[in-house]
């Protein structure tokens, strides 16, 4: 990894609409825009509640954290025209003056062999430090680097992969199924799958170690993805801000106006509701205590 201060630090302008605020068309407006995980082309990815966030929310800079793609399943099979969608919203973005960040995971580490700038306004980049509006400084990275697993036991990650792939299959089987006979769906695989995916990350200080690294490079916190777990806190010294993912937890992190960062969750629909009333909402999780 290069040091920040190598890098020059990236030009700060004024935003064409205050960060906050609701544009014409009713989208929600940050200053800057974290997410990542999405993990497209695998089985639970949530495009679908990816692109309603994406037409209710905006940024003047909109970082990809990893994980975006999943190449370590068949993406073919799994591949929708809502996933084409998503490509297409945030080249739209990019269109339209939006500053687009791309820090690939481990997961879509195929796009490591191309780091530069496309299309004028995609960077494709290992790490990037960005300067919030009240002056902070954040490492931004996907977080793999720190995962003892990946380190020492890669194997282990590529196993617990394909092992949520086949469970999260089994789980739209049996619920399609369910859903034909007129029965309530059951969410027990789901409950399994984080089971699972808690266990093997047991004692992995995953949160420690990033937090160091940003302590390491004279940051005042980090902005990462891979570990599934949406957070936001300061338990270690420096601000910790963990984006979640799109397969279960639905969140983001965003950069008010101010130069704070807050957690958003996408809520999900509402079956009990009408039609017209389903659609979700991005909500801001409780601050973070300071």
């Amino acid at each position: 990894m290069s040091d920040p201060s190598d890098r020059q630090a990236p030009e700060d302008t004024a935003p064409a609409r205050a960060p906050g605020t609701r544009r014409a068309d009713g989208r929600r407006h940050h200053r800057s825009l974290f997410v990542s995980d999405l993990h497209m082309g695998a089985r639970g990815c949530r495009a679908d509640l990816f692109l309603e966030f994406l037409e209710h929310n905006d940024a003047d800079t909109i970082y990809l954290v990893g994980d975006i793609f999943d190449n370590w399943q068949p993406m073919g099979s799994n591949w929708t025209p809502t996933h084409d969608a998503v490509i297409q919203a945030v080249m739209a973005r990019a269109d339209e003056g939006a500053r687009i960040v791309y820090l690939p995971g481990n997961h879509d580490a195929f796009f490591r062999r191309h780091y530069g700038t496309y299309f004028d306004r995609i960077e494709v980049t290992e790490q990037a430090f960005h300067i919030a509006a009240d002056g902070r400084r954040y490492l931004v990275l996907h977080g793999d680097c720190c995962d003892v697993f990946m380190r020492r036991a890669r194997w282990l990650s590529r196993m617990a992969a394909q092992a949520d792939g086949l469970l999260r299959g089994t789980s739209n089987l049996v619920n399609r199924v369910r859903r034909l006979l007129g029965m309530d769906e059951l969410i027990f695989i789901e409950r399994a799958i984080l089971r699972f995916n808690t266990l093997i990350r047991y004692g992995n200080r995953f949160e420690k170690r990033l937090a160091r690294l940003a302590a390491d490079y004279d940051q005042d916190g980090v902005i990462c993805g891979h570990y599934h777990k949406p957070a936001l806190h300061n338990d270690f010294g420096v601000i910790y801000a963990n984006c979640g993912d799109w397969i279960d937890s639905f969140t983001a992190i965003a950069e008010n106006a101010d130069g704070g960062l807050q957690l958003l969750r996408w809520r999900l629909e509402d079956d009990a509701l009408p039609a017209e009333g389903r659609l979700g909402e991005a909500e801001d999780a409780p601050p973070m205590a300071t």
